[in-house]
């Protein structure tokens, strides 16, 4: 192996987990695979309503937990060994490496039958794939599938070299492999695999290469295999008899209830979609180009066209989302990966192919840029997870912790970056004291507009502090990525534009009949949205006299959560003379104190 290729293989796996550590949090989609992992790895299999997550909060539609149950298998022997302390990360660490697994065996497969060229351009040209990098490691059903429809296409393809068999005889153990995998990914994780399926087998039936009679025996083996494998499992945690992905099918495709997520018009894929997966241009250029190759025409149409035609017969669903087609990436990439072999073996024939080679080389540098962007500005996207964290070190900062501690957490704390796997585990030991920690997901409106129910909240993540009935106190502030701006010279930050409100929501007290006391949700509030508090809001003369200090300081703190941003912010308008376009940065979850006696 020469030194390139050693390193080569080396760049999937360091991608993505450098994904997953810059963006360690999770949204709610990826929630009920990596909440099951947390409780398979922690209760075992004693499922009831004090242990398992999905008791309470089941989702729209039942899923497996036959990933979740990998995974925990998995992980759990590293967990012994080294602590939880970082266990989601390890956990979402296993899936990625199972897929980055799939994507080398894709490359080792392209180098046994084109070549090693082939196989290194489609590494480079999947390390500019953001999408692919980013969800590698995200506890996504889709993911989970993923890894097994890219060995599949794999082996419909032929591409796994069998030493010692003739090629027919490889063909057909491809085709074996691949409807099993294929199959199975479909029955348990994702039903819209059979559609990928089979767009795959009317490409070989056209081809001649299968035949029904070969074909059908395997799905329905393959089929039952798979059935006999979630049922009973996902019978037993779901403690009814169940087929999740049955019901998700019937749910999402019969019922049309995935509209309810959005609709989006039949080109959006094509348009849209595709683009934003494959991320460099050049790709869309390369795959016509290697079907008018004659060298590379034959591989190009078993790699790309069963992908698209899978892509413009799942059109027709109203609800489009770039995981239901990310399964195609590989097979595309590969594709792509020919022709860019081609031209650059060639580019020192003619000044064509250095035309070529140069803007191949430039797309590898901008897509792999613009991917690096892509990942900075996702990880600003996890409030919940952050504020989650900022509770914790509070509570490891404050000496006098009661020994019983609830926090609740909204809506959007939930949504943005919670999990039992950030959950301190109950007791746990907080200065030397042993400490209960409960955690609290209400969302019931009833019970949220009771004040006996926030009586019991020593802490609360809220997006709306003016909904946590009674006297609260702001501890901190979690920022968050909200669009794109756009500053000219002379314009503050929206950092700098927020900061007066932080400041006020930070440090207000309040006079009721002549009494300083703490402030009350609806001044929390107003102060949050830079409202006058009735003129009540008192700030003592030391705060007035320094109030630039305080800003600094304040400033300072919030640096810590995304100092590198704004150093990079100020450094570039530093340069540009005051302009900058890059991430908008606004608050968007208050951790808060509730405060029992008045201030003296």
């Amino acid at each position: 192996m020469k030194p390139i290729d050693a390193v080569l293989i080396l760049v999937l796996p360091t991608l993505i987990l450098l994904h997953l550590v810059i963006a360690p949090y999770t949204k709610v989609e990826e929630s009920f695979n990596l909440q099951a992992t947390h409780d398979i790895s922690t209760y075992g299999f004693q499922v009831t309503s004090d242990t398992y997550d999905h008791i309470y909060f089941p989702g729209a539609v039942p899923r497996t937990f036959f990933g979740a149950l990998v995974l925990s298998a998995l992980s759990s022997p590293v967990f012994s060994v080294i602590g939880r302390q970082h266990a989601q990360l390890i956990a979402r660490a296993v899936l990625g490496l199972f897929n980055t697994y799939s994507l080398l065996r894709f490359k080792h497969g392209l180098d046994g039958e084109f070549g090693r060229g082939v196989g290194r351009w489609f590494i480079l040209l999947m390390a500019g794939q953001f999408h692919v990098l980013f969800y590698a490691s995200r506890t996504l059903p889709n993911m989970y599938a993923f890894g097994l429809t890219g060995l599949a296409t794999l082996a419909f393809n032929a591409l796994l070299p069998l030493i010692g068999s003739k090629k027919i005889q490889r063909e057909s153990s491809g085709v074996k492999k691949a409807m099993f995998l294929f199959v199975f990914a479909g029955v348990v994780f994702r039903s819209e695999i059979a559609l990928l399926l089979a767009t795959q087998l009317l490409v070989l039936l056209v081809q001649r290469k299968i035949s029904l009679k070969s074909i059908i025996p395997a799905g329905i083996i393959s089929a039952f295999v798979a059935l006999v494998i979630s049922v009973p499992i996902d019978s037993y945690f779901w403690q009814k008899p169940l087929w999740p992905e049955l019901w998700g099918f019937y749910y999402n495709a019969i019922q049309g209830k995935s509209a309810d997520w959005g609709t989006s018009p039949f080109s959006y894929y094509f348009a849209s979609l595709l683009p934003k997966l494959l991320l460099n241009p050049l790709i869309l250029l390369l795959l016509p180009l290697a079907h008018s190759i004659p060298a590379t025409q034959h591989p190009t149409m078993n790699l790309a066209v069963p992908s698209l035609l899978y892509i413009a017969i799942y059109s027709l669903q109203p609800h489009k989302e770039a995981r239901f087609i990310i399964y195609v990436v590989p097979a595309l990439t590969a594709a792509a990966a020919l022709p860019a072999s081609y031209i650059w073996t060639r580019r020192s024939k003619s000044w064509l192919y250095i035309l070529g080679s140069a803007l191949l080389a430039a797309s590898i540098a901008g897509s792999f840029v613009a991917s690096t962007c892509m990942l900075l500005i996702s990880s600003l996207n996890y409030p919940g997870g952050d504020a989650l964290t900022s509770v914790h070190s509070i509570l490891h900062h404050t000496a006098n912790n009661p020994q019983n501690i609830t926090i609740h957490m909204d809506v959007l704390s939930c949504m943005t970056g919670i999990t039992r796997f950030q959950q301190l585990p109950s007791p746990y030991t907080l200065n030397g004291k042993h400490t209960f920690i409960y955690y609290d997901k209400t969302e019931n409106g009833t019970t949220l507009l009771d004040p006996a129910f926030w009586a019991q909240m020593d802490y609360a993540l809220m997006e709306e502090p003016g909904k946590a009935i009674g006297k609260w106190e702001v501890l901190d502030t979690v920022y968050a990525y909200t669009g794109i701006e756009i500053l000219r010279p002379g314009d503050g930050s929206s950092f700098s534009e927020n900061m007066e409100r932080v400041y006020a929501a930070n440090n207000i007290t309040v006079e009721h009949d002549g009494k300083v006391e703490a402030p009350g949700s609806e001044e929390v509030q107003a102060a949050v949205d830079g409202e006058e508090v009735k003129n009540t809001v008192r700030v003592g003369e030391e705060e007035r006299r320094s109030m630039e200090d305080l800003k600094a300081r304040l400033l300072l703190e919030e640096m810590s959560k995304f100092g590198t941003f704004n150093l990079l912010r100020d450094g570039v308008r530093t340069v540009t003379g005051g302009w900058w376009v890059g991430p908008r940065m606004e608050p968007r979850i208050r951790v808060l104190k509730r405060v029992e006696d008045d201030i003296p």
